[in-house]
């Protein structure tokens, strides 16, 4: 079962190595991988995805907590939690076509971000569901170029009354 965690962590040299690590030693691969800042200076928040059993995902939880700079581990739950990926892709284009692929790309959110003499440039946020599909929908026109974000994630407004499942902290 997939899970996605969120790991807040101070922002000092090494802190992703060290996670990343102890995930690789324990044979447990990482499907997405995202970090970036906080509201908080000095503090980061890496977003992990990851295939595992709940047991395992525990054991997880405990060697991460047991990290140098780690201050909490949140796992972020499916409906509890919003999640978003960041797709940006370049289609082979011939100005005849551009419209309509501009034109599903807006319908869905995304933008358009340079044009060249053969191909565009389009940005897209979404679920990784939504971009899934957006990518087959781009696939005839031919990709030149495609990066996606990995997850990231925070707990629903909603989740108020529920607070998410926190794993550690400290």
């Amino acid at each position: 079962m997939k899970h996605t965690l969120s790991v807040v962590v101070e922002d000092r040299p090494g802190a992703l190595t060290r996670i990343t690590t102890m995930f690789a030693r324990r044979a447990f691969n990482i499907e997405s991988l995202a970090v970036g800042p906080t509201e908080r200076p000095g503090v980061s928040c890496i977003t992990i995805r990851v295939d595992c059993a709940r047991h395992s995902l525990e054991q997880i939880e405990k060697q991460i907590h047991k990290l140098v700079n780690v201050l909490r581990v949140t796992e972020l739950v499916a409906g509890e939690a919003v999640e978003r990926e960041l797709l940006v892709i370049r289609v082979s284009a011939a100005p005849e076509k551009r419209a309509e692929l501009v034109t599903t790309a807006e319908a869905l959110g995304g933008r358009l971000l340079d044009v060249g003499s053969d191909a565009v440039v389009l940005e897209l946020t979404g679920t990784p569901e939504e971009l899934d599909a957006f990518h087959e929908l781009c696939r005839p026109y031919g990709i030149v170029d495609l990066v996606r974000t990995g997850r990231i994630g925070v707990p629903r407004a909603s989740a108020r009354r529920r607070a998410p499942r926190r794993l550690a902290a400290i």
